[in-house]
């Protein structure tokens, strides 16, 4: 199979860091031309299950400004420039929760939107975390810390209390490891 070929790029929106949105033209392998494909640039993140050394699931109670009520959620957030995605995802942890783990899997990288970009979505699996600080509270959303038993996520996941796509692959590729 052959790729697609980037002729052309514009820029047409730039909000960055959050957001950039380019119009492509892009050339089929067939030598068809598209002059106005859109292509969306978000920052790349980091998704992270986690489990306790007494084999709790950290999870938060939360609300997103894009999803109908509380949703529960896993830790998260963006990568800096330039970071790797386990320092990131490592730097999160701790950050949002005050927990550290010695032993990381890594659960694979994953592009949101394969026809218009968005961003890199990198997944992670944190066992055997302890707690070692404060966590640094500096979301906009409100947010509950939790401690779930894995009967209690995997109830969550089969109701769908885990209201976002990525949140939801994170747990149960999780959960294969477990």
């Amino acid at each position: 199979m052959q790729q697609w070929k980037t002729r052309d790029r514009k820029i047409i929106l730039d909000e960055s860091p959050w957001l950039k949105v380019e119009r492509h033209v892009v050339e089929l392998p067939s030598g068809q031309v598209i002059p106005n494909w859109q292509w969306v640039t978000t920052p790349d993140y980091v998704n992270v299950v986690t489990v306790t050394e007494d084999g709790a699931f950290i999870c938060f109670r939360q609300v997103k400004y894009g999803v109908e009520g509380d949703t529960l959620a896993v830790i998260g957030g963006y990568l800096n420039d330039g970071e790797d995605p386990l320092e990131a995802a490592q730097r999160e942890l701790r950050e949002e929760t005050g927990y550290e783990s010695p032993d990381w899997q890594a659960l694979g990288s994953y592009r949101v939107d394969p026809n218009r970009g968005i961003a890199m979505g990198h997944l992670f699996l944190a066992r055997r975390a302890r707690l070692v600080a404060t966590p640094i509270i500096d979301d906009l959303e409100e947010q509950h810390l939790l401690l779930l038993s894995r009967a209690e996520i995997e109830r969550a996941l089969a109701t769908g209390e885990f209201k976002v796509m990525a949140w939801t692959a994170a747990v149960v590729l999780a959960l294969r490891y477990l």
